[in-house]
């Protein structure tokens, strides 16, 4: 990205506030860049933590799989999912609320007895399966927000840094150029009406 400027010192001050402006900020930037990093590494591990309590879970009631077959799919359903939303580091994420699940009622002396663990069990299974949803949406989310906040903070360190100190260098030269310049000039102007008005004596 090329910087334009002019040789003047309007734009001298201009690329100086912008430094400055580019130098204050990017410490800021650099936090909420560690913030996201930390909360995606904390929003992984709730993941993985999730992914592990439902292993843990299927593997305890292996026993019950030939049973399945026999289970009515139709007797529970997810009714609603309450989500609200909370910011870390200026990012919107999302935090699983309440789950409402709908029970059909099913008669309890005609159905095996286990289909009441079995309801339980398959409660227990959504929850984990929804958590695991929105951690890893939480964890996309926050990833994301935080490439591009690695991105503006290279492009801070850089690209535009350098780019305007640089800048800021061939001005002051420039203008340093030009002003000894014009001292020459004028000493030449002044020796040499010096000198005439010594010829006109």
């Amino acid at each position: 990205m090329a910087i334009k400027f002019q040789y003047n010192k309007t734009s001298l001050g201009d690329m100086r506030k912008k430094l400055q402006m580019r130098q204050r900020a990017l410490p800021t930037i650099k936090s909420k860049e560690s913030a996201l990093r930390l909360e995606v590494k904390k929003a992984r591990d709730a993941a993985s933590e999730v992914d592990r309590q439902l292993e843990e879970l299927l593997a305890r009631y292996s026993y019950m799989a030939a049973l399945w077959s026999e289970f009515d799919g139709g007797l529970l359903r997810v009714r609603d999912v309450e989500l609200t939303h909370s910011k870390i580091a200026g990012v919107r994420v999302p935090e699983l609320g309440e789950i409402a699940f709908e029970e059909k009622p099913y008669d309890l002396f005609s159905s095996p007895v286990w289909f009441a663990d079995g309801v339980e069990l398959l409660k227990r299974i959504a929850r984990l399966g929804i958590q695991r949803e929105v951690y890893t949406r939480k964890m996309e989310l926050l990833d994301f927000a935080r490439k591009k906040t690695t991105q503006k903070v290279n492009l801070y360190e850089k690209v535009q840094i350098p780019g305007y100190e640089a800048a800021i260098l061939k001005i002051r030269r420039f203008l340093e150029d030009e002003e000894n310049l014009s001292k020459s000039a004028q000493k030449i102007v002044k020796s040499k009406h010096e000198q005439s008005q010594q010829e006109a004596v």
